[in-house]
């Protein structure tokens, strides 16, 4: 018998911790291979965390709600296989240096080696906690403020939680008798014996953990933001604060986009298996534009201005319960236009099924917001922070339009869009913020009606 670790994986450039939302193996299960072991949440997206091994779930070492950094062993699992052994380290190993397996140590360097480990991680546990001692998880600190909560009010709330922690159902408590105003806070759902499938906890019951609660006044109903709503609202109103967004508005006429669309869609369905939407199409002409145009691919930290080195468009998207998501296409400007359909359909396909990880949405240089999918024809999009610009495409429409031909002037029937450019004006005046939008307008309305793909 072996015992495996199981560690929090690395989740990004950015991400150094998550908050455990539910644990959906208990003590005792068995565990296959993939098998999804505990569900986090991160400021970004929610994921679960899968055993690398079959075997036995042992011991946890976190409880929901606690906040896990990158690299903790979050469990202990048993299997048979003597492959995966690792020294499980025990709490008094954590604590102090143990001093036989010290001296067993190749030499004097490896022994100070060690000695500076355990100091580096002594300091870095002493780091994280917060004002007065009292550590606060992402999740407590972000209803805090959609609350208006005070550090002060924050600290007098009693916890619950591992080490008197304050959890969220605990800071859910203290609002609801605030001022005894009516119960809008989220109720929690018994699941300990649901349905099962084929003997398994299904994605849709693991996933329902919290449910908004509805309060009615009598004429009016009160529903309790989800934690992803209230991210999305705290990062859309720093932005305003934080960025001088103006807009620059132009018309594309995708005519020829629309006719080889509709010439090659089912050929290439049958080929690639992938449905061939307009995005992918979009995406390539706006990473064509950044590239001629780097000063748009920046992000602004402070008075310094960062040049990103690689084109990583964020693709806005809408999911089942109405919250906003933005995956990224990593150097979406290397793609060829069946890798960008490919990265285009899956990234969209795992938001609206809840299956994307937190890398997924890290590392994004320039956002591409499809508000045309709704029907609207332009916008006012708000930049996803720290960039400096995000693009609007409209809605497609059928209009009546001027044609300039040698023969002379006429109308004629044209496929027409708007694309909507808001940009940052502390770092990008008026005339990169036009030449931009109308380079992108451009490649569109250049399109090779014969391009073979």
């Amino acid at each position: 018998m072996a015992k495996v670790e199981l560690r929090l994986p690395k989740m990004g450039e950015s991400v150094a911790e998550a908050t455990i939302t539910s644990w959906i193996k208990e003590v005792g299960d068995a565990i296959e291979m993939d098998d999804p072991v505990l569900e986090i949440a991160t400021d970004k997206v929610d994921s679960e965390v899968p055993s690398e091994v079959d075997g036995i779930l042992v011991e946890r070492f976190f409880n929901v709600d606690d906040v896990v950094q990158v690299g903790d062993v979050l469990a202990i699992i048993e299997t048979e296989s003597e492959d995966h052994a690792t020294n499980t380290p025990t709490e008094e190993s954590l604590e102090s240096p143990n001093i036989a397996k010290i001296a067993e140590a190749e030499s004097a360097q490896a022994v100070q080696q060690i000695q500076q480990n355990i100091t580096k991680a002594q300091d870095t546990a002493s780091t994280v906690l917060s004002a007065g001692d009292r550590f606060y998880s992402p999740l407590v600190k972000n209803i805090a403020k959609a609350e208006g909560i005070s550090t002060e009010e924050l600290s007098s709330i009693s916890g619950t939680g591992k080490d008197r922690r304050v959890t969220k159902n605990d800071i859910f408590k203290y609002l609801e008798n605030r001022g005894n105003t009516q119960k809008n806070t989220a109720q929690k759902i018994e699941v300990s014996n649901p349905e099962t499938k084929n003997g398994k906890i299904t994605k849709i019951e693991r996933a329902i953990v919290t449910k908004p609660v509805t309060a009615s006044t009598g004429e009016d109903d009160i529903i309790e933001m989800t934690r992803m709503g209230k991210l999305v609202a705290n990062h859309m109103t720093d932005s305003l604060q934080t960025s001088a967004h103006v807009q620059s508005f132009i018309e594309a006429d995708v005519t020829n986009i629309w006719n080889w669309r509709k010439k090659v869609k089912d050929n290439f369905k049958k080929r690639e298996g992938e449905n061939l939407t307009f995005t992918p199409i979009f995406m390539e002409a706006i990473a064509k534009a950044l590239r001629d145009y780097p000063l748009m691919n920046i992000s602004l930290k402070g008075t310094t201005i960062v040049k990103k080195k690689n084109i990583n468009l964020g693709m806005a998207a809408a999911l089942p319960d109405g919250n906003l998501i933005v995956p990224v296409i990593k150097n979406a400007d290397q793609l060829n236009l069946v890798g960008m359909t490919k990265q285009v359909n899956d990234l969209a396909n795992r938001a609206r099924t809840g299956k994307l990880k937190p890398d997924d949405t890290q590392g994004g240089t320039y956002t591409v917001t499809n508000i045309g999918t709704f029907g609207s024809i332009m916008g006012t999009p708000i930049i996803n922070q720290p960039q400096v610009g995000i693009l609007a495409i409209g809605a497609i429409r059928k209009v009546p339009a001027v044609i300039e031909t040698p023969e002379g002037d006429f109308i004629g029937i044209r496929y027409k869009m708007f694309l909507s450019h808001s940009y940052d004006h502390r770092v990008v005046n008026g005339a990169l913020g036009g030449m931009f939008v109308k380079a992108v307008t451009d490649y569109l309305e250049a399109w090779d009606i014969n391009r073979e793909i």
